[in-house]
């Protein structure tokens, strides 16, 4: 499977014009933003956790990163609530589960082989902060005021996702739970929409995908 598979072209996916997709697990839906493999795969996702729902014990080879949108998830290392921000590296292991449901943004298959640092911090009531930072990555939350003009160069590549509020770019608005990738070498520009925005932001990592 590839679905936003090409990492040389912009690519766009609005949360409420993309369809929910059942995953193997009972009660556990998905909106698909990159992937290129089947269940065991690359991939940039939105997952929904009904009430009472969960995976089966497994192991992330390849690392897992986390944001909670909505609920609180859970594993064997205690609940994460709305906000909580987490990187699971290469060999961790667990049982993902939402005894009251729970949605998150997760990205899959992605770490360096080398990365065992765990990561796991409560962004509540931070306008911005730092998540992680290596060589290869910059992960941030950012906030941009009402009207704020915005502009970087991706150098890198970037993945802007919305958690609150909006902004326009390209003649495209961008609202709650959108996402926006850019590919290497691309020129950010945009406006935030009347309330603001509040994003997850990760840049500088796409540059080793140009050839996959």
């Amino acid at each position: 499977m590839r679905i936003n598979a090409d990492f040389t072209k912009r690519a766009a996916v609005h949360f409420d014009d993309t369809p929910w997709v059942p995953s193997p697990a009972a009660g556990v839906e998905r909106k698909m933003l990159d992937r290129i493999g089947e269940e065991v795969a690359r991939a940039t996702t939105i997952v929904r956790f009904a009430a009472g729902s969960a995976f089966k014990a497994h192991t992330h080879d390849g690392g897992e990163e986390y944001i909670v949108l909505d609920g609180v998830f859970q594993d064997e290392d205690g609940d994460f609530p709305v906000g909580s921000y987490v990187r699971n590296p290469p060999t961790s292991s667990h049982t993902p589960a939402a005894q009251d449901g729970a949605t998150i943004l997760v990205k899959l298959h992605q770490f360096d082989p080398a990365d065992r640092q765990t990561v796991k911090i409560d962004t509540n009531g931070h306008a911005g902060l730092p998540l992680f930072r290596d060589a290869r990555e910059d992960v941030r939350l950012v906030t941009w005021a009402p009207g704020e003009n915005v502009s970087f160069e991706a150098e890198g590549g970037a993945e802007i996702f919305v958690l609150e509020g909006g902004f326009f770019e390209e003649g495209e608005d961008f609202s709650r739970w959108d996402w926006l990738r850019l590919p290497p070498g691309a020129h950010f520009e945009a406006k935030a929409g009347p309330d603001g925005a509040r994003i997850w932001m990760k840049i500088g990592h796409l540059t080793e995908m140009l050839n996959f």
